[in-house]
């Protein structure tokens, strides 16, 4: 598991501008978007290495976000797992667009079991925990 990387490739496209999604005044990706890649590439390469019933969730995200993205080009962000006891997960993280790297940094995941997990947060909900 350790090594291993995947990779997710958006196209920055007015539902992940900066001034649409509420980061910023611009016409460019927004950092919230850019964590979105992230963590999506980071959740579909531990995917692969789950047992049914399980998922992940992301705990963690220490990310500088770099240089501006314009709308129309293209990013890729990319997941590389560094670490893994127990149920967690570490990734370092990056995301580059056709003139550079734009951000980087590191994100932490746990393995969870999906039903149990979507339990606790539903009874949340409805008043049975604070």
């Amino acid at each position: 598991m350790i090594g291993k990387s995947a990779c997710v490739t958006w196209k920055v496209d007015e539902s992940k501008l900066a001034c649409v999604v509420g980061s910023g005044e611009l016409r460019v990706l927004a950092t919230p978007m850019m964590l979105a890649a992230m963590e999506q590439a980071a959740s579909q390469l531990l995917s692969q290495f789950l047992e049914k019933g399980q998922t992940s969730v992301g705990t963690h995200l220490d990310v500088s976000h770099s240089a501006a993205t314009p709308e129309g080009m293209e990013f890729t962000a990319k997941a590389t797992i560094t670490a893994h006891e127990g149920r967690r997960v570490e990734f370092e993280v990056s995301a580059q667009d056709e003139t550079g790297e734009i951000g980087r940094g590191t994100h932490t995941r746990f393995i969870v079991d999906a039903e149990r997990f979507q339990a606790k947060a539903d009874t949340k909900r409805e008043g049975g925990q604070k």
